[in-house]
Formats: structure tokens, sequence, C-alpha cells
């Protein structure tokens, strides 16, 4: 037999707490920051519960869409708008900055020039980190690859809206070819 203080605790742990549906059946959040193929700060986007419990909310990427909360960032939407554009001012700058940048990737490879292993956005990464520059290997958006030597065109994305493109030499490693 239970006691109250069981019964009690039982029924608090039982409860969870339900967000708001959309119209489409989905999770209504709003924005906090801007989220790739998503939405922007401030917009109100549905989603599916798991992607809100899962990943928007502990990110702390979005929160519930109540009525407060709309009419705060509606309050707020030119402050806002205000803050973004400046940052994707400085995100432009930052890739031009990228752009102009020449890396080189030293790689073992035969006297045909065919790598030994391969070049991909990890060690794309690590190359820029040696010119002081930060980068993550999701913003690399390489077609595939990198297998032989020679210059490639590497394409970046810093935001949603933020593109670019960095020349990526790949060379033998110093000490010969094929060693």
């Amino acid at each position: 037999m239970k006691t109250k203080a069981q019964k009690k605790i039982k029924r608090k742990v039982g409860r969870v707490k339900r967000l708001p549906k959309g119209p489409s059946g989905g999770i209504e959040l709003l924005l906090i920051h801007s989220v790739e193929d998503l939405g922007l700060q401030g917009e109100v986007v549905e989603v599916r519960p798991g992607y809100a419990y899962n990943y928007l909310l502990p990110q702390g990427l979005a929160t519930i869409a109540s009525d407060h909360h709309k009419r705060m960032v509606e309050k707020h939407r030119e402050k806002l708008q205000a803050i973004e554009k400046a940052h994707q001012s400085t995100l432009r700058k930052y890739a031009v900055e990228i752009a102009k940048q020449s890396i080189t990737i030293e790689a073992n490879a035969t006297e045909e020039g065919h790598l030994y292993g391969s070049v991909g956005a990890p060690e794309i990464v690590e190359a820029l980190k040696k010119n002081n520059i930060e980068m993550k290997t999701d913003q690399i958006r390489l077609e595939g690859v990198l297998k032989e030597l020679g210059l490639y065109t590497v394409k970046f994305r810093l935001s949603s809206q933020v593109d670019g493109e960095l020349k990526v030499w790949v060379v033998p490693t110093v000490g010969g070819e094929g060693s």
C-alpha cells in the first residue's frame, strides 16, 4: 500500500509541461537566436516535438512562444534587427578576410599526385587555425574529400546569409613524394 507522500511524488513526476501546439500540430517556439534552415531571431516557428525538446530548448536557441514573449519581441524588434544587421556585417567582413587567405596543407602523395589519404574539413580547419582564423568543421562546405595534389576553391558558410570561398593548396609533404 502506497503512502500519501508516494502518491504525491508520483503525481508530480508524471506531469510534463506541454508546449503550445501550432496549426499543423507541431510545437510553436520563438527563436532567441537565428537557426540555419529554420528561421531568424524573433520569428515564431513550428517544429516537431523532438527537435524542440532535444535541441532548440536545451541549447537556448528558442523559448516558448507565449503571448508575453511575442509582445516583448514586437516591442524590441527594431533593436533586434539592428543587432542582427551589425552581426551579419561583422561576419561579412570576416568572410572577406578569410577569402583573402590561401592555406597550404601538406599530404603524403604518390608521384602521380594521388594522396594516400584525403584532405577534409578537419584538416582545413586546422590549417586555418595556424593563420589565426577560428572556424568549425561544419562551416566548411566540401563536395567531397580532396584526394589529389593541387589548388582547390573551398566554400564556407559563417551564417545562413554569409558565404565565402577560400583557396586551399594541397602539396606533397616536405621530404619527398610518396614517402
